[in-house]
């Protein structure tokens, strides 16, 4: 088997290791929302960054220079009367040398000296910037948080905002939302990502007579299928999270629309069209066991609707 065959088969297993990892995404979409942790005001609470200051290289101070480094070696014996005169000639270059290198060392030492009290001063007012940012987020947190409990508009849909982006989404899901709150009721229109989020292909495999790789493909009917059923999971999926960062009080009914931007095919313009959508009340929504439920199922069980075919943006009934 050549290399260039024993690459491509590889690079084949890899793409299909690739949809198979989407595939699971999109099937777990639903069931691993009930294993995160919802959001609450207690994670949105941030504590002041205090990261140990570092000088670095600053931090060492370089040795000072040593006379023995620079000192001639003294003549001994009958080689130092004779020597005498030249051993003190470079006895003073050496002395010169020595000077002139303690000279250099002292003023490396102040210019380091200087340089780390400023890096450490930087330092501590970065400290202090970042206790002032903290405490101001930290009390607008606090101050959101009063102002939730009493069911202040403004307040719910920005904490309802936050719970949805905290919640670990396909990345392309949702990729755009609007909150809107009246006394005890959520709505959410999502905006839903195209039925080509499902891979048309199963698997890639090399074709060795043409020397590619080529996609084995999905049947259409599958396509469309798993997409209806992604349709129905993303919405049931933010129920969940809105129901699981919500107390009763605040939120009892949450309604969750999705659209998905497109061209009329017929016209050209643009349009909008309703793919799904559903209103559960509390109540009813937490006696649901997410992790067993089939998607498409449980959304008509909560008297939800749903496009009869998403994936070519036939809007729902």
């Amino acid at each position: 088997m050549s290399v260039n065959r024993t690459d491509a088969e590889l690079a084949a297993a890899e793409k299909s290791a690739a949809v198979r990892r989407q595939i699971k995404a999109l099937d777990e979409l639903l069931s691993s929302a009930a294993l995160l942790e919802p959001l609450s005001f207690e994670r949105l609470v941030v504590p002041p960054a205090v990261a140990r200051f570092d000088p670095g290289p600053l931090g060492v101070a370089p040795a000072a220079p040593s006379w023995e480094a620079y000192a001639p070696v003294r003549p001994a014996g009958l080689r130092r009367l004779i020597s005498r005169s030249r051993y003190r000639r470079r006895l003073d270059r050496a002395r010169a040398e020595y000077e002139n290198a303690r000279t250099a060392h002292l003023r490396a030492e102040s210019q380091r000296g200087r340089a780390l009290t400023a890096a450490k001063a930087k330092h501590d007012r970065e400290v202090t910037e970042g206790h002032a940012r903290a405490a101001a987020r930290n009390a607008e947190i606090a101050w959101r948080r009063l102002a939730f409990a009493d069911g202040d508009r403004e307040s719910v849909e920005w904490f309802v905002d936050r719970a949805i982006a905290a919640s670990t989404y396909l990345k392309v899901f949702p990729r755009d939302y609007q909150v809107s709150y009246q006394p005890k009721t959520v709505r959410v229109v999502a905006e839903l990502p195209p039925g080509s989020i499902v891979p048309a292909a199963r698997a890639f495999r090399y074709v060795a007579s043409r020397d590619t790789i080529e996609p084995v493909p999905r049947p259409d009917d599958e396509v469309r299928q798993r997409y209806r059923r992604f349709v129905c999971s993303a919405a049931l999926r933010v129920l969940h999270t809105v129901f699981a960062a919500t107390p009763a009080e605040v939120v009892d009914t949450v309604e969750v629309s999705g659209c998905i931007g497109s061209a009329d095919p017929a016209t050209g313009k643009a349009v909008r069209p309703c793919l799904v959508s559903v209103t559960a009340g509390r109540a009813a929504f937490s006696d649901l066991v997410l992790a067993s439920v089939e998607p498409v199922t449980c959304l008509e069980y909560l008297s939800g609707v749903v496009s009869p075919d998403p994936f070519a943006l036939q809007a729902c009934p």
